[in-house]
């Protein structure tokens, strides 16, 4: 293993909208920490909201400061002092949320609800968004937050895995097995597309996938889904319930954060059914709310991963149920962040997912 070296490149948040690359001391471990040279990082929706600094109810931090990135993999370069769960070289990939550890709802396993969010000097740390990210040549991360890849899982697949966590999380959330239920989900982005290989893996019966991409619906029929329909045409939801025998779905995963969708969604939902809020919303959303009350639905929602499901996710990749190499469509350089951010946000080329390449090791 090379030397670590005193200073590293990182991608820092800049005036906003913009991104620059610089350079900046290599963090040390402290007792319980974990210092991971990081070989591949993907955006996600959330880097754009950091990116533009509307993340930040403040503003954010100074110019140049602060380094976004919360999906990444890499390998272990040192380890805190009472850190034994890791050795150097493991590879491992990081799940971005680490609660305070002290307050009611980390305690009971609800870390992504942590009630000191954000509060550092209690404990809290989001990786990427509270704290530095793994855009750049090192990451920090506390050694509860650490994942070990299995051998036959590369770093690429490592990162799109943090995203299969959330996907994992949503079906958590509903405290029932997926196997012989039907399954509708909004939206065919990288979410979306992994929830229909998740829900085929656990044994749902029926899966829908609904949106509004051609080519992304032929991709998760390619996963899995027994139907991928273009909404736009407007008889998208009565054909799924006519599938279902005019009852609709058990469970409805609403992916897109389309405010039109949450109507969809309500309208998928047989009586009795379960709706599971994913997708990040832009905006305030108007729906018809009665349609839940009058037909008994359930509404959840979750943020990010949480309750152990990115070892989960890690898990049905080990197995090999999971493929995550078609939706990585796009690879840059950390130099070239500035052009993977505006990849990922014109959707150029279809993109998908946006790998940072940050060191040359593939595997």
């Amino acid at each position: 293993m090379a030397a670590i070296p005193d200073v590293m490149r990182a991608a820092v948040l800049a005036e906003p909208g913009r991104m620059r690359v610089t350079e900046l001391p290599v963090p040390e471990p402290g007792p319980e920490d974990v210092l991971v040279r990081v070989h591949r990082a993907s955006l996600c929706g959330t880097d754009l909201k950091i990116r533009s600094r509307a993340f930040f109810p403040d503003g954010g931090p100074p110019p140049g400061t602060f380094v976004p990135g919360h999906e990444y993999a890499g390998r272990v370069v040192a380890v805190g002092s009472t850190v034994d769960e890791f050795r150097v070289g493991d590879r491992v990939v990081t799940e971005a949320h680490r609660g305070c550890m002290r307050c009611v709802n980390c305690l009971s396993g609800a870390y992504t609800a942590c009630l000191n969010s954000g509060r550092r000097e209690k404990g809290h740390r989001t990786q990427g968004m509270t704290v530095n990210g793994g855009f750049a040549d090192y990451a920090l991360n506390h050694v509860s937050t650490l994942h070990r890849l299995p051998d036959a899982v590369s770093f690429d697949a490592g990162v799109v895995l943090t995203t299969v966590g959330t996907v994992m999380h949503a079906f958590d959330v509903l405290g029932d097995l997926v196997v012989g239920a039907r399954v509708a989900i909004l939206g065919p982005g990288p979410i979306g597309l992994l929830a229909v290989q998740v829900a085929k893996a656990l044994g749902a019966d029926l899966v829908a996938l609904l949106g509004t991409r051609e080519s992304r619906l032929k991709l998760g029929r390619a996963f899995g889904a027994d139907l991928a329909l273009d909404v736009r045409d407007g008889t998208a939801v009565e054909q799924v319930r006519d599938a279902t025998g005019g009852q609709g779905v058990d469970v409805v995963l609403e992916c897109s954060g389309a405010p039109a969708t949450v109507d969809h969604a309500l309208g998928l939902a047989k009586r009795g059914g379960e709706i599971v809020l994913v997708g990040f919303f832009g905006q305030p959303v108007t729906a018809d709310l009665n349609r839940a009350v009058m037909n008994g639905l359930t509404l959840h929602t979750v943020r990010g991963e949480g309750a152990g499901s990115l070892a989960r996710a890690i898990s049905l990749a080990g197995q090999g149920r999971l493929d995550t190499d078609a939706l990585v469509t796009h690879h840059f350089p950390l130099e070239e962040v500035a052009e993977a951010f505006d990849t990922y946000a014109e959707r150029r080329g279809d993109a998908i997912k946006v790998m940072l390449d940050i060191a040359n090791d593939p595997v």
